[in-house]
């Protein structure tokens, strides 16, 4: 598939899965040089954030490839957000990456993006060819979010709601309530990465902010310790929250993604 800047207005639909599992998924890419940029959000965001518009715009700026998308369930691609599990989102992140991106990609993930971009770069690290993955960029990272900052941290309440009934609506400061089902708790257990050694195979860059309401600094200190250390950096922004979306924010991410080559 031939993808051209213009692409970038509007977006192209990768079918991901096969029969009843099959979804749409909308993705915008740009053509240019390497490394390319591969774009993955955060949960319940789309590719049309703050951050992922930056990217895109430095990217066109240095005539950088970028590939971003939505996952099921989230912007303009098809599916149900009450559908959506780990492993379903790291399929069509994988699909994505391996039809859509060539040669050496800087991976960028924001919060559950960051633990999917993990999960991304582990499995690539297993397979021989191309793409590959030149190096990560993590934007507050939620790896095992599921278990650690969400179950672990519901009431007893809430975890009755969720066995019971399949589903608890979670306020949000972001918006409207959204659905936290069994499902994505249950099939998250299987894709959990800080109870061991995580080896992706490049370098990492973590950017953590100290206020962050949604993933504590102490997350990313859990992170860091798990990967490889020779070329592992944890920047930590003192006033930062957890979007990081401040002009500031963004340029330390841009930095961060520039480092990459």
């Amino acid at each position: 598939m031939t993808i051209t800047a213009e692409a970038n207005e509007t977006p192209v639909f990768l079918e991901v899965g096969t029969g009843q599992s099959s979804r749409r998924i909308a993705v915008r890419a740009r053509e240019g040089r390497g490394p390319g940029l591969f774009w993955l959000g955060g949960f319940h965001s789309d590719m049309k954030g703050t951050k992922a518009l930056a990217l895109d715009a430095w990217a066109a700026e240095h005539g950088r490839a970028c590939v971003r998308f939505d996952y099921s369930g989230h912007g303009e691609s098809g599916g149900q957000f009450v559908d959506g599990t780990i492993g379903r989102w790291l399929e069509e992140s994988v699909a994505v990456f391996t039809r859509l991106c060539r040669g050496p990609q800087v991976v960028i993930g924001s919060s559950m993006g960051g633990w999917l971009a993990l999960l991304l770069a582990r499995e690539l690290a297993k397979r021989a060819g191309e793409p590959t993955v030149a190096g990560l960029v993590l934007i507050a990272p939620a790896p095992d979010f599921t278990e650690e900052l969400m179950w672990k941290g519901f009431s007893q309440a809430v975890r009755q709601e969720i066995e019971t009934k399949g589903v608890w609506l979670r306020p949000s400061e972001y918006g409207d309530p959204y659905p936290i089902t069994k499902k994505l708790i249950e099939e998250g257990r299987n894709h959990l990465l800080l109870g061991s050694a995580i080896n992706v195979g490049c370098p990492v860059r973590i950017l953590q902010g100290a206020q962050d309401p949604d993933v504590p600094w102490q997350h990313a200190f859990a992170l860091a310790h798990r990967l490889p250390a020779d070329d592992v950096v944890l920047t930590m922004i003192q006033d930062g929250d957890h979007r990081l979306s401040r002009p500031q924010d963004i340029a330390r991410i841009l930095a961060a993604v520039a480092e990459m080559g």
